[in-house]
């Protein structure tokens, strides 16, 4: 099970000063900040824009490694951790957007949609399409340490709408 939460590294940067944000699974990502709390926040925004330029550019998304002692772990927001499953779903199956379409009684371009991470889509529909590709949605909670992972709020407040 993917939880789409990704170690990241946060180290003092020695030439500048502040903090230098690098992820162990996307070597592109990386993001600097003048505090920690600012580095945390950066962290976030990073991870997303990267994972989201590699669906919208049709690339390989790791799964995260494993926590290792000293990292973060950055969570990606709802949506966006529900299109990346959607993303690696469709990646993972033989099923083409053609057939994911017809299975879901809609056209390509709603499929287009549900994975374009810019676009703000309904929790139901996403769950739908894991489902029509053999994956199961499940959610769940933890309590938050500062210390350990990162959670981005969601921006849009018709979310769940």
């Amino acid at each position: 099970m993917n939880t789409f939460a990704y170690p990241a590294t946060i180290r003092p940067d020695t030439g500048a000063g502040g903090f230098i944000v690098t992820f162990v699974d996307l070597l592109e990502a990386t993001t600097q900040a003048d505090t920690l709390a600012d580095a945390l926040d950066k962290a976030v925004v990073c991870l997303e824009e990267t994972i989201a330029g590699r669906i919208r550019d049709n690339e390989y998304v790791p799964e995260p490694s494993p926590m290792s002692q000293g990292n973060y772990l950055v969570h990606l927001a709802v949506q966006m951790a529900l299109k990346t499953a959607l993303y690696h779903a469709i990646r993972t199956t033989s099923m083409s957007k053609t057939e994911l379409a017809n299975n879901l009684n809609c056209d390509e371009k709603e499929v287009d949609c549900l994975l374009d991470p810019f676009q703000v889509s309904q929790v139901s529909r996403m769950e739908k399409a894991l489902q029509a590709l053999g994956h199961q949605l499940v959610i769940g909670s933890m309590t938050k340490d500062t210390t350990l992972w990162v959670s981005m709020r969601s921006n849009n407040p018709s979310f769940f709408s």
